[in-house]
């Protein structure tokens, strides 16, 4: 398989940050109520992971072993700064929205492990690439959850009411870890289910090659 495209497919899908490698679950649990603070998070968590990867990357030679660590949180901090007073000045009403959730992408796991386990073995279009994978991964599955709790939790969708009906149960912190739950289960079972049926479609296409090589 192409490297770009298994990079691609890891951070969408095989490694996904939150329901395959359940990274980042401090915003995610704190914010799926609303789908809009659901994605505006996701989408700042694919800039700044991209920026940090790809910055990472190009110090990886230049930054000391020992001190690798601090130096990935100053340059994530540094990041994280710019992205809120972009918000702030920009997106008041999102800014608004992330709350102390913002400030704590600093500290983020799926960022800081990133950075780690890929930016700082990998070149610079491969780490960004992982970023941007990576980010909209999260961005998906925190997007796709926040949608399902604020429909059902709350009857709105993005702000706009949809219907009356509504399970308020499912727009609390214990019905996002309900909901958190049920989708890294289907998730998980969705993928196993595509791997067993690859496995066999090998399976049979290498028992054809061996039974063609030996007629």
């Amino acid at each position: 398989m192409n490297k770009y495209k298994k990079i691609t497919l890891d951070g969408l899908i095989f490694q996904n940050p939150t329901f395959m490698l359940v990274l980042g679950t401090c915003p995610t649990l704190g914010l799926i109520n609303s789908a809009f603070s659901a994605m505006g998070m996701g989408l700042t968590v694919v800039v700044i992971l991209t920026l940090s990867n790809l910055l990472i990357s190009l110090l990886r030679k230049v930054i000391p072993n020992e001190v690798r660590i601090p130096c990935y949180i100053v340059i994530i901090a540094t990041l994280v700064t710019f992205a809120r007073m972009f918000l702030q000045k920009f997106l008041p009403d999102l800014y608004d929205s992330l709350g102390g959730f913002l400030a704590l992408i600093v500290v983020n796991c799926i960022i800081l492990g990133r950075a780690e386990a890929f930016a700082n073995k990998h070149n610079v279009l491969e780490s960004a690439l992982d970023g941007v994978s990576q980010g909209l991964g999260f961005t998906a599955a925190l997007t796709l959850m926040g949608v399902i709790c604020e429909f059902l939790g709350k009857g709105s969708l993005f702000g706009y009411e949809i219907m009356s009906f509504k399970i308020a149960m499912l727009a609390t912190p214990a019905g996002a870890f309900l909901v958190y739950g049920l989708c890294i289960a289907v998730f998980v079972y969705v993928i196993d289910g595509f791997e067993r049926a690859r496995r066999v479609k090998a399976n049979k296409l290498a028992r054809e090659n061996m039974l063609t090589e030996v007629a």
